[in-house]
């Protein structure tokens, strides 16, 4: 059963931190479902204060180590554009010891940010939406393109290792726990056949065609702070797995979400289909974000990218009901297999849009 973190548990961890001011309210955040997340207030400014999940995250130290280092040079970026770092970033407020964190009794890794003012949205609302969201993460990425990779601990090994997670597949067919394997048949043949193409991004980044950069991981739309009048993004947040990579992973995973016409669990598979106006929009805002921070080889390949970055969450939906549900969370009994099935019409629906893609792309490459 998980520990149930209260306010008053909030309450006696806050005295660690240096916050400023006198304590007026604590309130839990409902929105995440990883950490434990309270809205603090004081009569001088608002935190947003957190329990770092020690069962999504093991070693939740290094993770506060990379976005110590991360948001240092994301502040420091924005300053010297003349931005203010208090609204464009997350803002670390240090524990009294100095360090990015505090450490309880029980060995729980806490955390203190400035509070951000705006609006998180869990879907687009419109192209502007989207395109804004495009132009957030690929800020995130001019500002952090000088920035050495190697400096960052790699908080999930292979997580955008797509031939590894097809080898996993595999490996939950070969298993077959749950006698699940002859009612997927349909599916199965589907990632089969695409087997030979999943390494083009794991291949260019070993071979160094593709540069080596940071990577945030998790580019759904709820991680962008938009302004409530202007509707403009101004900040990139939920920095945990943020780690080194290809911006090729974070492009097309925001695509495979942000680009579907219908939900990641659509039973009827006739609502999916990738929005060809929803990708033009992501990739307008994500160069102009960018501001020339990737080479022609990595654009060519943000078609591709998107479907495979579906393919691997489908896989990734497929071996776990193979397996018996043991790491997504699901509604009902065939939830994942539904997700699976989704993914795979998105991904269909993709690669039957590459000459509408490579038309999009076809500017940014002269």
């Amino acid at each position: 059963m998980k520990e149930e973190i209260t306010e008053e548990t909030v309450s006696q961890i806050l005295p660690h931190f240096s916050i400023q001011g006198t304590l007026t309210k604590i309130v839990r955040n409902t929105q995440g479902h990883i950490n434990d997340s309270f809205k603090v207030t004081t009569d001088k400014t608002n935190y947003f204060v957190q329990r770092i999940s020690p069962i999504a995250f093991k070693e939740p130290v290094k993770v506060m180590e990379n976005i110590d280092l991360v948001t240092q040079h994301l502040s420091k970026k924005i300053r010297a554009e003349g931005g203010n770092p208090a609204e464009e970033c997350l803002n670390i407020i240090p524990a009294k010891d100095g360090k990015p964190y505090f450490l309880d009794e029980f060995g729980h890794c806490w955390r203190v940010y400035l509070f951000l003012d705006g609006k998180a949205l869990d879907a687009p609302r419109n192209l502007h939406d989207f395109e804004e969201a495009g132009y957030a993460f690929g800020r995130f990425q001019y500002l952090l393109s000088d920035f050495d990779p190697s400096k960052l601990f790699e908080v999930i090994p292979h997580f955008h290792d797509t031939p590894k997670r097809y080898r996993d597949l595999e490996a939950a067919i070969a298993r077959d726990k749950m006698g699940r394997v002859k009612e997927c048949e349909e599916e199965i043949a589907f990632c089969r056949a695409r087997k030979n193409n999943l390494s083009k991004v794991t291949d260019g980044l070993e071979n160094g065609t593709l540069p080596l950069r940071i990577t945030h991981n998790d580019t759904k739309l709820n991680n962008v702070m938009f302004d409530l009048t202007s509707g403009k993004a101004t900040a990139v947040i939920d920095l945990d797995t943020v780690m080194p990579g290809s911006p090729l992973y974070d492009f097309g995973d925001a695509i495979r979400f942000g680009a579907n016409r219908g939900k990641e669990d659509e039973k009827d598979l006739a609502n999916v289909s990738f929005d060809i106006e929803r990708f033009k929009a992501y990739l307008r805002g994500f160069l102009r974000g960018a501001k020339g921070a990737f080479i022609k080889e990595e654009i060519s390949l943000f078609g591709y990218a998107s479907a495979l970055m579906t393919f691997e969450c489908g896989s990734r939906f497929l071996a776990d009901y193979l397996d018996g549900d043991v790491y997504f969370h699901i509604a009902y009994p065939e939830h994942n297999l539904v997700r699976a099935r989704d993914q795979f019409a998105l991904v269909k629906s993709i690669e039957d849009s590459e000459a509408d893609i490579n038309e999009a792309l076809a500017p940014y490459l002269k």
